[in-house]
């Protein structure tokens, strides 16, 4: 079976440099994009979204890509492309509108309008709501958006809290979702009371598939105290293993400042690429570790996805 990975320009020139450095990732015959390099199954695409802070918590800009050790299983990784900070990202929100969520829709509207305005002008965004269902928040015709006076208008337009919640659900069409976008970066921004009480889908299998995805994700737990089946733990857990960060805040009012720190978290995160040689065994879970080193020695703290499955072929 043959993998055919496209990707975007602020990525392609790097590793076609490799490629013709003689790195042995023969390109597949007959593509339809010339200027887009074609891997086989050799090996597959691993993609990291890492933060880098100091010691006082502030985010580190212009690292090189030389700044950057990645190991997997204790193996040290060719990079195969590096993009700085603030590339462009496909990033999705995945907002809960079941009955629990009633009195919210403004200020989730204006939080996330608010959260467009400060991403990237070149990020694909899109939107899903989900209560006994999940469904998309903008047209078919089209499916993604960076004006934040368009998602306000649809979110504003389709939120109506109703029903139950199919939160596992949500978050695997929200990752089915973001592989139609156009960049490598990806994330998924989860808002949610924390409760599942309506998927088809069960717990374990958000892991996996979480595990199988190059999607960092963010979440926003909204916990009401007297609610029986709030999953708080379980939020954290499918962010801390995909790179990304959970939020729970106090008050409906305080999603607005969660989204603006997710906002800068991926703005500033770096984008690294490698290739394992090492594809057998496509169910092991497989653990990355990402070391950032500065001249001077000084001590940075990265933040990345703890490990990665392959998706089974």
């Amino acid at each position: 079976m043959r993998y055919r990975f496209q990707l975007p320009a602020f990525v392609a020139a790097g590793v076609a440099t490799l490629m013709s450095a003689g790195s042995g990732w023969p390109a597949e015959p007959g593509r339809q994009d010339p200027g887009l390099p074609t891997f086989t199954a050799r090996a597959e695409l691993v993609v990291l979204h890492v933060t880098v802070r100091d010691r006082s918590g502030e985010y580190v800009p212009d690292l090189p890509a030389d700044a950057f050790l990645v190991r997997e299983d204790d193996r040290p990784q060719t990079i195969a492309f590096f993009a700085a900070q603030d590339a462009p990202v496909t990033v999705g929100l995945v907002i809960d509108n079941s009955g629990s969520m009633v009195g919210t829709r403004d200020l989730l509207v204006a939080a996330v309008g608010a959260f467009v305005e400060t991403s990237n002008p070149q990020d694909d965004i899109f939107g899903l709501l989900f209560d006994d269902g999940v469904r998309a928040v903008l047209p078919a015709e089209a499916p993604f958006t960076g004006d934040p006076d368009t998602m306000r208008r649809a979110l504003a337009g389709a939120i109506r809290p109703r029903g139950r919640t199919a939160l596992h659900d949500a978050v695997l069409a929200g990752l089915d979702y973001v592989e139609r976008g156009h960049h490598a970066r990806k994330a998924l921004v989860v808002i949610s009371d924390g409760g599942d009480n309506a998927s088809a889908a069960p717990d374990d299998e958000v892991v996996r598939r979480s595990q199988t995805s190059n999607t960092a994700i963010y979440t926003i737990a909204l916990i009401d105290p007297l609610a029986r089946d709030a999953t708080p733990g379980h939020l954290r857990q499918i962010a801390n293993l995909t790179g990304g960060a959970a939020f729970r805040p106090r008050r409906i009012t305080d999603v607005a400042d969660a989204l603006n720190h997710i906002a800068r978290d991926i703005r500033r995160a770096y984008t690294i690429g490698y290739m394992p040689a090492d594809t057998g065994d496509p169910g092991r879970l497989r653990t990355i570790r990402v070391i950032a080193r500065m001249p001077g020695h000084r001590v940075l703290s990265v933040r990345t996805r703890q490990g990665y499955r392959r998706n089974g072929e």
